[in-house]
């Protein structure tokens, strides 16, 4: 089984079926937090949380990346990791995230993200990695910034959330200067 060791006791693992309870009951203790950035969290049922589930086993079934459960020392999940948008033909793939609001500040997802750029880089042999961020979203945003992606540009009202459209940051990480993480 996919997975992958962080530091400090996390790490990232496929989701599976049996994961339904946990991460459904991470989506209900985050419904405040997460709508504003994440359209899909306001009104995620428990079987939109299993549809989500099982659709990550297809995306990996058809060779077309992956989503991982983000694990804390305790083995309790804390957040979602995975790719978007790969493109094999371009060598390329966008990197999307959540976190539960009590997890952050601890650069979990910041190594997660180094992670799977690792991977992406060294093992898929992928030349061009994308994060996208609400231009509000400041903790989000954080990220790429921190492993030193480069900011292109910003994608007006992008990307639909509830009834407003909002703004895309697009930040980009070449192979060509990635350093490898070591996490």
């Amino acid at each position: 089984m996919l997975s992958f060791s962080l530091t400090a006791g996390y790490a990232l693992r496929l989701l599976s079926e049996s994961d339904l309870p946990e991460l459904h009951a991470l989506v209900d203790r985050n419904r405040e937090y997460l709508p504003p950035w994440m359209g899909w969290a306001a009104e995620q049922t428990s079987q939109d949380t299993l549809e989500f589930i099982r659709s990550t086993q297809r995306q990996l079934d058809r060779n077309d990346g992956f989503q991982t459960a983000v694990i804390d020392p305790d083995e309790a999940i804390v957040g979602v990791i995975g790719f978007h948008a790969l493109s094999w033909r371009d060598r390329s793939a966008e990197i999307g995230y959540w976190l539960s609001a009590d997890a952050q500040g601890r650069g979990i997802m910041t190594r997660a993200t180094a992670r799977l750029v690792d991977h992406a880089v060294l093992e898929w042999k992928l030349n061009r990695i994308e994060i996208r961020a609400a231009p509000d979203n400041a903790r989000s945003r954080a990220v790429p910034e921190r492993l030193g992606f480069v900011l292109e540009g910003t994608l007006r009202e992008a990307e639909r959330v509830g009834d407003r459209y909002v703004d895309s940051v697009v930040y980009s990480m070449l192979a060509r200067d990635w350093t490898p993480s070591g996490t």
